[in-house]
């Protein structure tokens, strides 16, 4: 008995050196759309420095979420995964990659929100207010490809939806995206990539996320952002990969929701999605989030199932014949 005790004893100090060395031993790959490139390294840093931390290791790759969640789909290596666009996940949850719960938390799987805002250039020389001034002529206004970028989705679902926020028809917003894209100068395969090239003096306005616009002050680059009055609100679904280190990528995005994480975000230009960190950054005189007057979800649209047939299905969406009608390629 005596002999027993002690072999047991033995097993019970060296089980948690094992799960040490497994944790030691764990490299998460995480794969993601191209805006948070910059706030992912520090969140990694953040999280090495906890005990479910220690010793893990990570890799990352970001690009135009659509891209990226094909190329998972593809086999391209991935533990953490976190789209632009919740139809981007659900792909991966159709290759049986991600849990169909991947939505279930009290999140809803959103680790991050932001808004749609015009990225303007220092003295606005334009005059550029309103979304109806994106189409006056002579404007040239940026943003990504819709068939290759989620931001630009939200991008194009934000305008239309701010033109029925102005009693306009189904018609009229329609015939407004239509002038939209008449106006654009450039179409990059990403938004961050369409952040650069409109840092680089192209274009007039680019359409992009308020976390662009952040970064690229805090750059100190010759730009400033204003919040249209009707905008919508961008979410940014995040899931953790079946596969050998399920168990450790659930933990870290466990992790990214903790008010710990989310002041990262929040620090970074994302907006949380933790009341408590939301309030902390969106309240007072000087809110580093205000809320626009007419913020509005893509449930206001049908959801992305239904905007994403109706507009950039690649054949017969509206955004494809009018993206056909000017030459550019609907392919993705």
């Amino acid at each position: 008995m005596r002999k027993l005790l002690i072999a047991l004893a033995l097993v019970a100090l060296l089980i948690p050196s094992a799960a040490g060395a497994a944790r030691k031993d764990t490299t998460l790959n995480v794969v993601g759309y191209s805006v948070p490139t910059s706030v992912y390294p520090k969140l990694f840093a953040a999280y090495q420095a906890t005990p479910q931390g220690q010793g893990v290791k990570f890799t990352s790759s970001f690009a135009a979420s659509e891209v990226q969640s094909k190329a998972v789909a593809a086999g391209l290596p991935a533990d953490v995964v976190n789209f632009s666009l919740a139809p981007d996940m659900e792909r991966l949850v159709q290759a049986g990659l991600v849990a169909p719960t991947w939505d279930k938390n009290q999140y809803k799987g959103i680790v991050s929100r932001s808004v749609v805002v015009f990225i303007l250039r220092d003295g606005n020389p334009k005059h550029i207010r309103t979304w109806d001034d994106l189409v006056k002529p002579g404007v040239q206004v940026v943003f990504p490809n819709p068939f290759a970028s989620g931001g630009a989705r939200w991008d194009i679902a934000a305008a239309y939806g701010a033109e029925l926020r102005e009693k306009k028809t189904p018609a009229q917003a329609q015939a407004y995206l239509k002038e939209l894209f008449q106006n654009n100068v450039s179409q990059d395969t990403s938004a961050r990539n369409a952040l650069n090239t409109f840092l680089s003096g192209k274009g007039d306005v680019l359409l992009d996320y308020e976390s662009d616009a952040k970064l690229a002050q805090s750059q100190g680059k010759p730009v400033f952002y204003l919040i249209p009055k009707a905008t919508i609100q961008i979410e940014t679904p995040l899931a953790a990969v079946k596969g050998n280190n399920s168990d450790a990528a659930q933990q870290f995005v466990n992790w990214l929701y903790t008010p710990t994480a989310q002041t990262i975000w929040a620090q970074n230009g994302f907006r949380s999605v933790v009341p408590s960190v939301e309030k902390e950054f969106s309240g007072g005189k000087h809110p580093q989030f205000p809320f626009p007057p007419d913020l509005f979800t893509i449930n206001y649209l049908g959801g992305w199932d239904k905007v994403n047939t109706q507009f950039f299905d690649p054949t017969n969406g509206i955004v494809a014949k009018i993206e056909q009608g000017l030459g550019v390629s609907t392919g993705g």
